[in-house]
């Protein structure tokens, strides 16, 4: 089996945005690129509520949450202090222009995670 998987060109991915990639099982991992035209991956899930960093901002080799404003290191999955917390990363390949990801990655890595669900509202009554 071809241990990477092509998903895409650099240019593809939008500057200082991302593109989400599907997988049969688990959540979607987000590719990122910044204004260096540096590829990144990690889970598309913030460790702090479980936001899409695939909808964040991409500034230097960061992504802000779209939820909470938390920093999430595009190199590490690593939450800035003073937050705690990491998502998980992928191994990115990029050979003349073109996108791989990991193919063993994809299909085993954080597959049982899954998104915060929110419960339902209480219900008060007013008096």
């Amino acid at each position: 089996m071809n241990p990477w998987k092509a998903i895409c060109r650099v240019e593809d991915i939008p500057v200082l945005g991302s593109r989400r990639v599907a997988r049969d099982q688990g959540l979607d991992v987000a590719v990122f690129r910044n204004d260096k035209d540096e590829v990144f991956a990690l889970l598309d899930r913030c460790p702090h509520k479980g936001g899409p960093l695939s909808q964040g901002i991409v500034f230097g080799t960061s992504v802000a949450c779209p939820l909470h404003n938390w920093t999430i290191g595009l190199c590490t999955g690593q939450a800035a202090a003073p937050d705690e917390g990491c998502t998980p990363k992928f191994t990115v390949k990029v050979e003349d222009g073109q996108v791989f990801l990991d193919a063993n990655e994809l299909a085993t890595q954080a597959i049982d995670l899954s998104r915060p669900i929110a419960g339902p509202a209480r219900r008060t009554t007013c008096a």
